[in-house]
């Protein structure tokens, strides 16, 4: 989408067609439209071909965290590693790496280059379903040795063996936006060298619980769980009404 200009915005190319031509949109229907940056309420004013154009009607309010969160994640079989992207994306994952650990299967990783195109369109439509301002990035794929020197942010790998609580080790939310890397291994987990590098390299293991959880499973309970320490939970009050202010009103 490109920028509103005037209360107005176009939509040009595929995403353009697809309306028109697949979805057969007309004017005076309503849609929330994002150029990354914020969201409104629009009204398509004109749809024809490859271009829509979009009247804007008012702000819509997105909530975004107040971390940066990416997740590592080790290769597995397509269909749950391109599940795994589209439900971490409604999450509210910012980056995700597939990752070639000891474990991952054979050929994955060449493979996975040419999913990239199909991948960042499945978080995108994850991103627009879960009314996010933008789509998560889809980084190249690295093997694990690259992919523990990733400086940057609180490290944490996932560990079956017994390890502290991710909730127990994430930063305490501050004022400014934290950052926080995820490291999700393959089934059947880290090899014992696999921790070693990555304790060498800062990595803290940390745990999800008592369960053994598949590798899909596991990195969208990692996600959730810095999804809910940072959300912005002080816009509401107990009862779940929104809170519009915390200060008294000036007389």
């Amino acid at each position: 989408m490109d920028a509103v200009v005037g209360g107005a915005a176009e939509l040009a190319g595929d995403a353009a067609r697809h309306l028109t031509r697949v979805l057969r949109v007309e004017p005076g229907q309503r849609y929330e439209i994002s150029d990354g940056c914020a969201a409104w309420l629009a009204e398509i004013a004109e749809a024809r071909g490859p271009r829509v154009v979009f009247r804007v009607i008012e702000p819509v309010e997105t909530l975004e965290l107040a971390v940066r969160i990416t997740l590592h994640a080790a290769l597995i079989k397509f269909d749950r590693f391109e599940w795994m992207i589209e439900k971490t994306t409604e999450l509210g994952v910012e980056r995700i790496q597939p990752v070639e650990a000891a474990r991952s299967e054979k050929g994955l990783l060449q493979a996975s280059i040419k999913r990239a195109e199909r991948w960042a369109r499945i978080a995108r439509e994850a991103a627009e379903q879960s009314r996010r301002l933008r789509a998560p990035e889809i980084l190249p794929p690295l093997r694990l040795e690259a992919c523990l020197a990733a400086g940057g942010g609180a490290r944490y790998r996932m560990e079956e063996e017994p390890a502290p609580s991710l909730a127990r080790l994430l930063p305490q939310p501050a004022g400014a936006e934290a950052e926080v890397r995820l490291l999700v291994g393959p089934e059947g987990g880290w090899t014992g060298e696999e921790r070693e590098r990555a304790a060498r390299a800062g990595w803290l293991p940390a745990s999800l619980g008592p369960r053994v959880l598949r590798a899909e499973t596991a990195a969208m309970a990692a996600v959730a769980v810095v999804a809910c320490a940072f959300a912005p939970s002080n816009r509401y009050n107990e009862t779940g009404a929104k809170v519009v202010s915390e200060e008294p009103l000036a007389g």
